[in-house]
């Protein structure tokens, strides 16, 4: 099966966004209904470090009776929810990457000064992994052993999910790394394109599938594969030589709380991504992380290895120039759906 099983899941993360919505501790920590509360809405990933933080802001002054709603669910659908509702009941959002939060400062709800801080509106950090069976029983060791006859894919799909985007840059600059032509690179994607057995609504949605025994490789976050761990899931997962640096921005709408304010500056302080790094992401900021053990991670002790290389989203111009290169809106076949079609023709 391949992107048809999307829609049957868009519909699942809906109906499980507007439960959550509607739950007064479904974001991130405890607080009391006594107190004031921001409604967060958000793609699924940073649910775990949300509420890692929010244990740590309710601790504060600032945070003494703050209790959390949350929304989670796949990036641009969870974007254009906040869009289509204008905001209402929405104190803070974090998506996945930079154009799912821009589409609120364009709406108005988001102010234009939004990424003028010391982390440019990013409040948590990951890299592109390859999750694999328990014992990586293939010997994956790298994006191109990806083309392999034996290896089966899940990840997302861009047309719901930032992290799908990351993934498909990851492999692309992987190609261009090793001296690949766009023709040559096109070509490689196109084999790795062939061999995905489901495109899920969202990376939480991806990991969900493979941990039920859908395919065995799982494009995913650093952080998403060391929280699976953390749960018990029995998986392995290789940091390439070469990935992409996914940077993850997060923003108070206009007219949130004031303690929404308060929130944000609490997650980007140490003790903010203390919390975060605790759940597998990796800091933004000057946070020194030495002396932290994380849990789930390939070495606790030093839980965040420095790739070789690492390409970025400036590195090929900005979320812009990507996606008028590669992933089209409302109709457009840009360069993602072109390979894809011609990967997946019968």
């Amino acid at each position: 099966m391949k992107r048809v099983i999307k829609a049957a899941a868009l519909a699942v993360t809906g109906a499980l966004a507007l439960t959550a919505c509607a739950s007064a501790d479904g974001g991130s920590g405890s607080g009391s209904d006594d107190g004031e509360r921001v409604n967060i809405v958000g793609f699924a990933v940073p649910e775990a470090g949300n509420k890692a933080a929010a244990a740590e802001f309710n601790k504060t002054e600032a945070g003494k009776d703050v209790s959390f709603s949350g929304s989670y669910g796949a990036s641009g659908d969870q974007s254009r929810k906040v869009v289509d509702t204008k905001g209402k009941d929405v104190d803070y959002v974090v998506f996945s990457l930079e154009p799912d939060l821009t589409r609120l400062v364009d709406a108005g709800l988001v102010a234009d000064d939004w990424n003028a801080g010391p982390t440019q509106g990013i409040v948590s950090s990951s890299v592109a992994v390859i999750a694999t069976e328990s014992g990586n029983p293939l010997g994956i060791e790298d994006w191109d052993d990806l083309t392999r006859d034996d290896v089966k894919i899940v990840t997302p799909d861009p047309a719901s999910s930032g992290s799908a985007k990351w993934n498909i840059l990851a492999l692309y600059t992987y190609a261009k790394q090793n001296g690949a032509t766009e023709e040559e690179a096109d070509a490689f994607l196109k084999k790795v394109f062939g061999n995905v057995t489901t495109w899920a609504a969202s990376g939480r949605e991806a990991t969900e599938a493979f941990k039920k025994g859908v395919g065995n490789v799982l494009l995913t976050y650093e952080n998403e594969a060391i929280l699976a761990k953390q749960n018990g899931e029995d998986l392995d997962y290789i940091v390439p030589d070469h990935t992409f640096l996914i940077e993850n921005p997060g923003a108070v709408l206009k007219d949130a709380s004031p303690v929404a304010q308060d929130w944000l500056d609490f997650i980007l302080s140490d003790e903010g991504q203390t919390a975060f790094v605790s759940k597998g992401f990796r800091p933004v900021g000057d946070l020194d992380i030495s002396g932290i053990e994380v849990e789930g991670a390939n070495d606790p002790a030093a839980p965040f290895p420095t790739p070789t290389s690492l390409s970025t989203a400036a590195d090929l111009g900005g979320w812009s120039a990507i996606n008028a290169e590669w992933f089209g809106k409302d109709g457009e076949k840009l360069r993602f759906d072109q390979l894809y079609a011609e990967a997946t023709k019968q």
